[in-house]
């Protein structure tokens, strides 16, 4: 293709970061009078009170938006209650919904007892507005609607609250109040865990790329089945943005996709938590200059990294370690946010590795992002970057389990150690991560589309000859592609599926262990290993 001024003023534009993208963008429509975010602020949605046990905080500001006189309370019901565990899941929970209009007093009620509930614990509440002109709605908007939409996000963050309980709750607001309204069949639980250090067994899922659909409903409907204790949400959640992420003027967007996404899951996310990573669909550039504005308003995750991180943080869960990690910060593949951290998150991933590890009660450390350390499928590729930047780190301080989405399959790689594999790991095969290195998984058949691979699918019950390299794709800093010969890609399955992980606790002079399993949607096994620490 002949290089014009348009073609050079394009890739100029894509050579900017996120941050200078979001600059020039917000410029030229405020010029233009169509630009009117208003009410989100990057502060102001990550302002926030510490809470006393039992109580809530609303955000300070312009993001608290307190106004029903247009809609009586009553008429508006609260929907895509989404639920996520605070740094220790043993006493903290943060509740999330939604409300289709600006509502009066906002509130969660809990107890131990189905219908004997705690007095209303007042909800912050974080409004997004979206302008329909720099959308592109999937369905039909009429000629008579408003010029731009907000959506009301509320938040009620509980603490203090007693480990390996089960507590029911019920949301609402001024006009709206299923506790005394009769409305007992919207009450929901959570179940937080036990204490730190506990070593009984669990399970908890993964997928990434999940999207809105019946594929995406199926891979949900799978999680139910499994009734894990967490679910880990690997990035590229909705895809109410499509094209590569954090391009304002090139992506395209819904907002509204965001309320099909969480009504859609609300059956498991209701009742068990999702711990989101952020994926390059997460870049929203029309918000805030890191594109993180959205995700911003729409969940709660910890915020233990550093200030002013987005879904960057460390939690534990009984026995495992867990860390979620921003790949778009080591991204080649989609670099608008190429090195937005300047060092922190790998400073700060380094000092967290260090203490888990020396963490007796620590038994494994799982890491879980979007996109690849390593990966065959050419659709994204694998991320030079991760493992220029993670790989050792995560060799260095023995990374049990990595995993992640952005390719829309399932790859199980052979236990891998400075990028080469240490030993064949078949299926129901058992790895010791001390001696034989980390284990990466790329989980991202959650719904949305099925990638391909550039050799055959291998998986339990169709296994073909592999023992041949195949070539893995990947991008260097300055956005040119080439592949490399691997041996190390063990499982391959194009289809919807999930991880399991069954948390193993030792017994009879066996230590503890990491059960593995990938399913398909269907329910059939596809994947199965065992990592055992000796």
């Amino acid at each position: 293709m002949s290089e014009t001024p348009r073609n050079r003023r394009s890739q100029a534009y894509r050579r900017l970061s996120l941050a200078e993208k979001h600059d020039k963008f917000v410029n030229e429509y405020s010029r233009r009078t169509l630009f009117r975010v208003g009410a989100v602020s990057g502060a102001a949605l990550a302002a926030g009170g510490v809470l006393l046990p039992g109580t809530a905080t609303a955000s300070p500001g312009p993001t608290v938006l307190l106004n029903a006189d247009k809609t009586a309370g009553s008429a508006l019901r609260p929907f895509g209650r989404h639920i996520a565990f605070g740094a220790d899941p043993a006493q903290q929970v943060v509740v999330s919904w939604q409300v289709p209009a600006a509502v009066t007093a906002p509130f969660i009620r809990i107890g131990t007892v189905p219908g004997d509930f705690s007095p209303p614990i007042a909800a912050e509440v974080r409004a997004l507005t979206s302008q329909m002109s720099w959308q592109h709605p999937v369905e039909e908007v009429p000629p008579n609607a408003p010029k731009a939409i907000t959506q009301y996000y509320l938040h009620a963050r509980l603490d203090r609250l007693l480990p390996d309980t089960t507590y029911y709750y019920v949301v609402g607001h001024q006009g709206y109040d299923p506790a005394t309204g009769g409305r007992l069949a919207e009450m929901a639980t959570f179940h937080t865990a036990p204490a730190a250090g506990g070593d009984g067994a669990f399970t908890f899922t993964a997928f990434g790329d999940q999207g809105v659909g019946y594929n995406a409903v199926a891979t949900s409907s799978l999680i139910a089945g499994l009734d894990p204790a967490f679910h880990l949400a690997m990035g590229d959640l909705s895809y109410a943005l499509t094209g590569e992420g954090g391009h304002p003027e090139e992506d395209t967007y819904d907002a509204r996709l965001w309320d099909s996404f969480f009504v859609q899951n609300e059956p498991v996310t209701s009742r068990i938590p999702w711990m989101m990573a952020l994926g390059n669909h997460e870049m929203e550039g029309w918000y805030s200059a890191d594109g993180y504005g959205g995700v911003r308003a729409r969940f709660t995750m910890p915020d233990n990294a550093w200030s002013g991180s987005t879904c960057i943080y460390s939690w534990r869960y009984q026995n495992v370690g867990m860390i979620s990690l921003d790949g778009n910060d080591v991204c080649y593949n989609s670099p608008s946010n190429l090195g937005y951290t300047k060092g922190k998150q790998l400073s700060w991933l380094e000092k967290t590795l260090k203490a888990f590890r020396a963490d007796p009660t620590i038994d494994f450390v799982v890491v879980y992002c979007h996109q690849c350390t390593y990966s065959t499928c050419h659709s994204n590729g694998a991320e030079l970057g991760a493992q220029q930047d993670w790989a050792p780190l995560f060799d260095r301080y023995q990374v049990d389990l990595v995993l992640n989405g952005h390719n829309h399959i399932y790859e199980r790689t052979d236990p891998i150690r400075a990028g080469k594999a240490t030993k064949k790991l078949p299926s129901r095969g058992t790895a010791n991560p001390v001696k034989d290195g980390t284990t990466y998984i790329t989980a991202g058949g959650g719904g949305d589309s099925v990638s391909e691979f550039p050799a055959p699918d291998t998986y339990l019950g169709h296994e073909t000859a592999n023992d041949s390299p195949i070539p893995m794709k990947f991008s260097y800093e300055d956005g040119h592609s080439t592949t490399k010969k691997v041996t190390w890609s063990r499982v391959r399955f194009r289809g919807y599926s999930l991880v399991a992980v069954d948390v193993v606790p030792a017994a009879g002079g066996t230590p503890a262990g990491l059960e593995v399993r990938a399913i398909s949607a269907d329910g059939t096994l596809i994947d199965q290993i065992t990592l055992r620490r000796s």
